[in-house]
């Protein structure tokens, strides 16, 4: 297993392509969430309109975000799937916009069209959430062209993915499902330095499922790939502190403990978080940075025996 790895240390000035990015291991990156769609269960359409997702996105890089990820399908449970043609007229605008900026941008889709036009428009990174499975053409059309592309765990759609939320040991099982993906995906030409694993959370995933993972984090390295978390605003952190049967905080709301779990991520050396406030983000694993900063040589070597 890996030693956890410093956190997050935003140079402004900075760059890098994705590539260089993939290879980053001492601190964990921060990736900025624009939602180009009307029904986020996050922001509910705020950044909807191109100019101001754009905006939204030159706003999240400003904060310090290493990665912007663009999306135009609402993936909360239950949500229906636009068209591909309204999926590309979402996104591409943006990410064409961003990318001629000089932003990393990475395109959040299950469609291998939708990826091809946003590539064509300048994404660097493919996010899927369906690690492939979604749509049979992603694969082989990533393996060919090269690209990094993140894998996420998934039992299916969000029309029915949480009636597969059954498990009967969550860490063990995802990391098993996990690598198993890892393997078809290597199989398939998709290349190890390329590939990035994500566990999943809220995705076919109740409460109880998300905080064991939570707990197992350092865990995830056993997969032996870059591993990114997406916490961030998810119902059961909003749940936090609230009286059983109380209705969970408004996502916006839940800032404050997405980033205990990105300051959680970086502690168990995570490769990067997916979260909404990017600022908050940056400015606590900057807390992290300066305590690891100071201390000893051999503290990763404690860590990952304690985590053995």
């Amino acid at each position: 297993m890996n030693a956890p790895a410093p956190a997050h240390r935003h140079v402004p000035d900075e760059r890098p392509d994705a590539a260089t990015l993939l290879g980053v291991q001492d601190r964990t990156l921060v990736m900025g969430v624009v939602n180009v769609t009307p029904d986020s269960f996050s922001d509910g359409g705020e950044w909807f309109e191109h100019d101001a997702a754009i905006a939204h996105g030159r706003e999240v890089l400003t904060a310090g975000a290493d990665i912007v990820d663009v999306g135009g399908e609402s993936t909360r449970p239950g949500a229906g799937r636009p068209s591909v043609e309204e999926e590309l007229r979402r996104v591409v605008p943006v990410v064409a916009a961003l990318a001629a900026e000089g932003a990393v941008v990475s395109i959040d889709t299950m469609r291998a069209s939708v990826a091809r036009a946003a590539v064509d428009a300048g994404a660097t990174i493919v996010n899927d959430v369906s690690g492939g499975l979604a749509d049979p053409e992603m694969v082989p059309w990533v393996a060919a062209n090269r690209l990094p592309f993140i894998a996420m765990h998934w039992r299916g759609h969000s029309t029915s993915m949480q009636s597969r939320a059954v498990y009967d040991d969550v860490v063990a099982e995802v990391l098993q499902e996990l690598g198993q993906r890892r393997e078809e995906l290597l199989t398939a030409g998709i290349e190890p330095e390329a590939l990035v694993l994500d566990p999943g959370l809220g995705f076919a995933k109740n409460a109880d499922h998300n905080w064991a993972l939570m707990a197992a984090l350092p865990v995830l390295h056993d997969l032996d790939q870059p591993i990114l978390l997406g916490a961030s605003r998810k119902t059961f952190l909003g749940r936090v502190g609230r009286a059983e049967g109380a209705a969970p905080r408004p996502a916006a709301d839940r800032d404050v403990e997405t980033t205990a779990t990105s300051v959680m991520a970086a502690m168990a050396g995570l490769w990067c978080v997916r979260v909404h406030d990017v600022a908050s983000t940056v400015r606590a694993l900057s807390v992290v940075q300066a305590a690891l900063d100071h201390a000893p040589e051999d503290l990763g070597d404690d860590l990952q025996e304690d985590h053995a």
